[in-house]
């Protein structure tokens, strides 16, 4: 293990794209629940279109647009903007938009993820840093699932990644020095910012996140501490 790394005593993660397979999960979700109510859409498309929406809706928030809101309702005003732009907003009653927002809860793991959790899990103290809310990161965390000691999520500190505050917060909250925390992700912009406030940092590919047409964090970024392919590969370069 590099020197600079042998202090790092806790692991916090982004989940979207570097735990979990959203788009793949949704898109399954959505097609099976558009076949069994006959309904016609372009499903891969309205997937990316969601997602699409995640940070413009995120910047609202951050520039004062709108008051903190958590990422659940974000994702369910999107949804319905959505379903207007599709032409399938008449065919969705408020019990089926609530489960269409749900599975964001129901996401699947990357085949490495649990198996590398676990391994990280016996050296490390493993906790969540994402956007997504607590009520929505614990469910993640138990039907993944995803082996971890602590959910920690942008909610409790009303700011939304790469804000400071998120990652000042998590190292706080871990009782710790930044250093002495990493921060894993498989977004480069996570990584810098989380860099910036003194964290260490790994860098997972995930070059399918965004489907075969991916043209972005395809490689880490100079100055990244870590890159590796999966989170076996972090473990065995962590010791664990």
């Amino acid at each position: 293990m590099n020197a600079d790394l042998r202090d790092v005593e806790a692991l916090v993660f982004d989940v979207f794209g570097t735990l979990v397979d959203w788009r793949t999960s949704l898109i399954d979700d959505l097609t099976a629940f558009g076949d069994a109510r006959g309904m016609r859409a372009d499903w891969p498309s309205f997937v990316d279109d969601w997602r699409g929406e995640y940070v413009p809706s995120m910047d609202r928030v951050r520039r004062g647009t709108l008051p903190w809101t958590t990422i659940d309702v974000l994702h369910r005003e999107s949804f319905d903007r959505l379903a207007q732009r599709y032409g399938i907003a008449g065919e969705l009653d408020g019990a089926a938009r609530a489960w269409c927002v749900d599975r964001w809860h129901r996401l699947r793991p990357w085949p490495d993820s649990v198996a590398g959790l676990e391994r990280l899990r016996r050296r490390f103290i493993l906790g969540t840093l994402s956007n997504g809310n607590v009520r929505l990161l614990t469910d993640l965390v138990k039907s993944a699932p995803l082996p971890m000691d602590v959910v920690l999520s942008a909610e409790l500190f009303r700011h939304y990644k790469p804000d400071a505050e998120v990652y000042r917060g998590a190292v706080a909250l871990l009782g710790t020095a930044p250093h002495r925390v990493m921060l894993v992700a498989a977004h480069n912009n996570d990584l810098n910012a989380a860099a910036r406030e003194g964290m260490r940092t790994a860098f997972v590919a995930r070059p399918a996140e965004y489907g075969p047409r991916q043209d972005r964090d395809l490689r880490a970024d100079a100055g990244i501490d870590v890159a590796v392919r999966d989170l076996g590969e972090l473990a065995d370069h962590l010791g664990a």
